[in-house]
């Protein structure tokens, strides 16, 4: 009978010669077995293994290495609550599209049910959100846990697996065990591989010339980014391009949200949609409309957004005739009154959300981004479009806030050499703040974080929530103001931090690209937020829609 320490070596090896390439641990006993072979095939050069005491955090930071890198990450960690804490990770991986390989250590199961330390039912707590889940027994053979591990990596491809392994004593080699090299088991290995059609090699989808006609791009990778600029700059109509939708470039509209609210969103008669949209209400409004043909451009595994149950066609590419030259020029005139209207605004108002936004837009061509949820990432959906746009990346599955700085550093880890900065609010930032905390042997990237401080969530100010009536009750349960010193905080792990005030002093620091890990912190006044929407979008907004 194999030994755990054998097993998770077979395990480890698996998954190597799968092409993983990124593990992140958590510490734990029961998972020693899995800590000492990860920690050999790092030594060997066979992956890159980096340790983080927060679960929560490591699930995030596995998170954005999976999502810069383009290929599944894996998380190991020990038994019990710790198991638990990565259930946000996978639920923004499983609504994301993102390869993560959660790997759990657990007792027998012949403990679970009976009292036993740090034992629970730990076989489904996924459910709902992984592709596949699977329970490897102490007892099953060596080529079963290889087998296990091919088939997780394989169907992490498109989201997150659930591996969950079964570790008997003894969780450590004997000292006399004769155990073969890891570097000989990963070269033993018998990768398993499955041919999925590229986009490319779809037949386009010809639809029919005549509808007025939009294309949205809501968050994707850079390639669907580059289809969805492409198609539209092909056939000359309006694109909206959301901030991670990698398509704010080129011919993009700067301000298409707020033009989509006007006159001429109502002459609109077909969409045609790249991506995941979520940041605005006029584009949720526009993909529920009965008199509009929803086109859905996504590969035949993947989800589609289709909110208002309106979608004609999904397919996996679309090929689009010309449009009329009038009605894009209509877009593109109404596209500059719009800018000039936000640029006026924000002209005279100090530092705000918008001119951090911008400036960091500017300051990240041809660099790594990362923005926040909530309001920041609203704010750069209305920088001015760059002929050399950052590549962007943003947790857009859930919208939340909860994991931000972690996946930060797993897009500024995946890419060396490439300078990252992360844009996020106080809130967002002090909710993941312990992303920080790496220990003295960790592999630190060059990572930038604006934190535009405003002293709460600063998004409600701008929803029906901040109007004058729910003042008494505003400050407490919507904006939550931390009260935290976050440049003291920052500066307890050890990071440099600069305090900027004024739009000058915001420049000097994003002058230079990152040089290892630093927060820069915008203070902002909130008490003006409310004013200064109303006039850039020309008007209060209306009730319900996105608030991620």
């Amino acid at each position: 009978m194999s030994t755990s320490p054998a097993c998770a070596r077979v395990l480890v090896a698996q998954l190597v010669a799968q092409g993983v390439r990124e593990a992140v641990l958590c510490p734990g006993s029961r998972s020693a077995p899995l800590a000492l072979a990860l920690f050999e095939a790092d030594a060997v050069g066979a992956l890159r293994l980096h340790v983080r005491t927060d679960e929560r955090s490591a699930g995030f930071l596995a998170l954005g290495l999976a999502k810069a890198s383009r290929t599944p990450a894996v998380v190991v960690t020990t038994s019990g609550t710790a198991v638990g804490n990565l259930l946000p990770a996978v639920m923004e991986a499983a609504h994301a599209g993102v390869g993560l390989v959660v790997v759990s250590a657990d007792r027998p199961a012949a403990l679970v049910g009976f009292g036993a330390n740090q034992t629970t039912d730990q076989v489904g707590l996924f459910d709902g959100f992984v592709r596949y889940t699977a329970r490897v027994t102490s007892a099953a053979h060596p080529d079963t846990w290889a087998a296990q591990a091919a088939k997780a990596a394989v169907l992490a491809a498109s989201g997150p697996v659930h591996l969950n392994v079964e570790l008997d004593v003894p969780l450590v080699p004997g000292a006399d065990e004769d155990a073969p090299a890891l570097a000989d088991l990963i070269a033993a290995a018998r990768p398993l591989r499955r041919h999925r059609p590229v986009c490319g090699e779809c037949p386009a989808v010809e639809l029919p010339a005549g509808p007025r006609t939009v294309v949205v791009a809501g968050d994707a990778p850079a390639e669907v980014g580059a289809a969805a600029l492409a198609l539209a700059t092909a056939a000359g109509v309006p694109l909206i391009a959301e901030p991670s939708s990698n398509a704010r470039a080129g011919g993009a509209l700067r301000c298409g949200r707020l033009v989509l609210a006007g006159p001429l969103g109502d002459e609109v008669e077909r969409v045609i949609v790249f991506g995941h949209p979520t940041l605005s209400r006029p584009v949720t409004k526009l993909l529920s409309r009965e008199d509009v043909d929803l086109i859905v451009v996504a590969d035949d595994d993947a989800d589609w957004p289709d909110p208002g149950h309106r979608a004609r066609l999904v397919a996996p590419r679309v090929a689009l005739p010309a449009g009329a030259p009038a009605w894009l020029g209509r877009w593109r005139a109404a596209d500059a009154e719009a800018s000039a209207r936000v640029d006026a605004v924000v002209a005279d108002a100090g530092l705000t959300g918008w001119s951090v936004a911008a400036a960091v837009w500017a300051a990240a061509a041809d660099q790594s981004l990362v923005l926040g949820a909530s309001q920041l990432i609203r704010d750069a959906d209305l920088a001015p479009v760059s002929g050399r746009p950052p590549g962007v990346y943003a947790n857009r599955g859930l919208a939340g806030i909860d994991g931000t700085v972690s996946t930060a550093l797993g897009v500024a880890l995946a890419v060396p050499g490439r300078p990252t900065t992360l844009l996020c609010g106080d809130l967002t930032f002090l909710h993941d703040s312990n992303g920080l905390a790496l220990g003295p042997g960790e592999p630190r990237p060059d990572l930038r974080i604006v934190v535009a401080d405003d002293a709460g969530g600063a998004i409600f100010a701008t929803l029906e929530y901040g109007q004058d009536r729910f003042a008494p009750t505003f400050e407490r349960v919507f904006a939550t103001d931390p009260a935290v010193d976050l440049a003291a905080l920052a500066a307890s792990y050890g990071v440099d931090v600069d305090v900027v005030e004024t739009d000058a002093a915001l420049a000097a620091a994003l002058a230079r690209p990152p040089v290892g890990m630093e927060v820069v912190i915008a203070r902002l006044d909130r008490s003006r937020r409310r004013a200064l929407s109303e006039a850039v979008t020309g008007g209060p907004p209306a009730s319900g829609g996105p608030r991620g």
